[in-house]
């Protein structure tokens, strides 16, 4: 063989050794200077050696090509295909964990979140998880917003430039309550089998507020949906009841007084009695009072038509319960801003 497709055969089973040491891909040999040179050199070549040359030169970079589309050798094979849209939990991956996960813990807030999904499990709730980015449909509309709504303005819910296929307007979801038509409309079916629904949505809300030490424009909720034949507001208590002196394990006392919301009638304001202290004015977190903890009410018949659910057969009671809240109670936290600021000094208490 002429020494000059020597050195193209060389370079050859140099490349083809890398590539299936998975040293490097068939695009960066593409680029690599070594072939580079061969094909500069075709030109310098002699007439009578310049056409084997640039033959076998050309050879080898059709097998690189050929290598490249075909995914050929390990460099180029994909470790796992990443949604880096989708929600949590749903990109799954075998690959070892780069840190030891026993030098870390859970966030308290997802700590409470996993309590409460897990308490609610217990009573028969499934959890599907919220949005972060939705409609104003799903926000407003489909849970009896009336147009002239406050909620409604961009001055107290955050509003994209964008709009959706549909041309509604995108939003950042102001509460987890913009899950309910998709769960209900999704479920439906379990009515007719006399199965009731009963789910809960934990997610993240974002309000356009000002910022202190109880206020944030993000923050955790826990939605509760139940729909059945027959539900009560006595059926919303004793929920309510169960959950909570489970969280807190211990019984609690509570105060119910009526409020508005457009997607329940009636509607409650939920309190409880402090769990740390017997009502003392001293106390930190109650000071001598109850403690505001969350939304509640029977679902507007408004709500289920939009489902396609019919009022005068099925009925059920929803909330909103604040998981921030939650924590910070729990906790004795007296500065929401701390959940978001990284301090190690804060987050190192909760280390399990």
């Amino acid at each position: 063989m002429n020494e000059h497709l020597e050195e193209v055969e060389a370079l050859r089973r140099r490349f083809e050794a890398e590539l299936a040491a998975g040293e490097v891909s068939a695009a960066e040999l593409l680029k690599d200077r070594r072939l580079k040179d061969l094909l500069a050199a075709v030109k310098a070549k002699p007439a009578g050696q310049r056409r084997a040359f640039g033959r076998a030169v050309n050879d080898l970079k059709d097998f690189l090509t050929s290598a490249r589309e075909e995914g050929a050798g390990p460099a180029t094979e994909p470790l796992a295909y990443l949604d880096v849209t989708a929600p949590f939990g749903v990109n799954q991956s075998e690959t070892a964990a780069l840190l030891d996960p026993s030098h870390g813990s859970l966030h308290p807030i997802a700590k409470t979140q996993n309590e409460l999904v897990g308490i609610f499990a217990r009573m028969g709730f499934e959890a599907v998880e919220s949005r972060q980015l939705d409609n104003e449909f799903y926000m407003f509309d489909s849970l009896n917003f009336p147009q002239n709504h406050p909620a409604r303005d961009e001055f107290d819910t955050f509003f994209l430039q964008e709009k959706d296929a549909d041309g509604r307007a995108l939003v950042a979801p102001a509460h987890t309550s913009t899950m309910q038509n998709r769960v209900l409309k999704r479920l439906k079916g379990r009515l007719e089998k006399g199965l009731p629904i009963a789910v809960v949505v934990p997610g993240r809300a974002f309000r356009n507020e000002d910022v202190d030490s109880t206020h944030d424009h993000m923050f955790y909720q826990l939605e509760g949906i139940y729909v059945a034949e027959k539900v009560t507001v006595a059926n919303l208590i004793a929920t309510l009841k169960e959950a909570l002196s489970a969280f807190f394990k211990q019984e609690l006392e509570l105060k119910i007084q009526p409020f508005y919301f457009p997607f329940t009638e009636p509607s409650f304001e939920f309190a409880i009695s402090c769990p740390f202290c017997s009502q003392a004015a001293a106390c930190r977190v109650c000071s001598g009072g109850w403690i505001e903890l969350l939304g509640c009410g029977m679902i507007h018949p408004n709500v289920l038509r939009m489902a396609d659910i019919d009022p005068t057969r099925y009925n059920g009671f929803a909330w909103g319960l604040g998981l921030t809240r939650l924590t910070m109670i729990g906790h004795g936290i007296e500065d929401i801003r701390h959940f978001a600021s990284g301090k190690l000094e804060f987050l190192r208490q909760f280390k399990a």
